[in-house]
């Protein structure tokens, strides 16, 4: 299952399981997408939204899914000061990149039914004091870091079930959110980080692993 897919990384994510075979239930926020598949099924989800995310999981019912990416976020203010910056902003940004995250991987532990199951949350390396030293798009990178956080707490419940917790990080990707001056594009990365995340990575239970551009 891929949440927040209808464009970007995650759709090509679609894609390449679709090619691989795999049986694929993707989310969207808003506009139904018009990529489709016999294999591919499609359900409507804001992440910000409790009552959307209860109903998912009602819809999911008892299903068992292999693998679980939330990759839904947004990019926030441009600001680099604090008092460039409204609350309500800030409470969207670390909302939608941060807690809702967390929030619906909590509910759809239980559909992880395999120890060899994996669920990924896509975070970014600006997130981290030592790679991000000149503090680049400092709001944005301080709601990737409470998401961080909030994935080790994450780990503490997946270890009981015994299966696995990657935090991505796919590099910087010509996407909407990455904009035209990115030099990865969707598919070739998606392609690598699936990899390594699904085959090397399955069998490393409840741990938080970076999937970065030196070592994809």
């Amino acid at each position: 299952m891929i949440i927040g897919a209808s464009k970007g990384i995650a759709l090509a994510v679609v894609q390449l399981l679709l090619q691989e075979g795999w049986q694929v239930t993707a989310t969207y926020r808003s506009t139904a997408v018009s990529f489709q598949h016999p294999q591919l099924q499609w359900l409507a989800l804001d992440i910000t939204d409790g009552a959307q995310r209860a109903a998912l999981v009602r819809q999911l019912g008892d299903a068992p899914f292999d693998r679980i990416l939330i990759n839904a976020g947004i990019l926030g203010p441009h600001a680099s000061q604090l008092r460039d910056v409204d609350d309500a902003q800030l409470s969207e940004l670390f909302f939608t990149n941060a807690v809702a995250p967390v929030r619906l991987a909590e509910s759809l532990l239980p559909l992880l039914h395999d120890k060899q199951s994996v669920l990924g949350l896509t975070t970014s390396r600006l997130a981290s004091l030592n790679e991000n030293r000149d503090a680049a798009m400092p709001f944005y990178s301080a709601s990737k870091a409470a998401l961080n956080m909030l994935s080790r707490s994450l780990a503490t419940q997946m270890h009981k079930q015994g299966s696995t917790l990657l935090s991505l990080h796919p590099g910087w990707v010509k996407t909407d959110m990455g904009g035209e001056g990115a030099r990865i594009s969707p598919s070739p990365r998606v392609r690598r980080a699936w990899s390594h995340s699904c085959s090397s990575l399955a069998g490393v239970a409840a741990t938080t692993t970076w999937i970065t551009a030196a070592s994809c």
